[in-house]
């Protein structure tokens, strides 16, 4: 039961902060959205066909996992610090 509370009060705030996006907040947060899953898409394409041996390519997946996590937390903040 806590946990139902706790999830709904976080899908409240969710709600809330979602409805005090601006236009071009919102464009700007789709933007860095398309671009990072444009990178993510090209990544998978990349490791798909990586013959370099295993060890290699599984090197490369680590590589583009943070890289990944990286852009996306950069882009977060910086959607964040342009509301303030």
């Amino acid at each position: 039961m806590k946990h139902i509370i706790v999830v709904l009060a976080l899908f409240g705030f969710m709600s809330v902060s979602h409805a005090e996006e601006t236009v071009s907040e919102k464009a700007k947060s789709t933007a860095n959205d398309v671009k990072r899953g444009a990178k993510k898409a090209m990544n998978r394409a990349e490791e798909a066909v990586c013959m370099e041996g295993d060890v290699k390519c599984l090197a490369k997946k680590g590589q583009n996992r943070v890289e990944e996590g990286a852009d996306y937390v950069k882009d977060k903040v910086d959607e964040v610090t342009d509301k303030k």
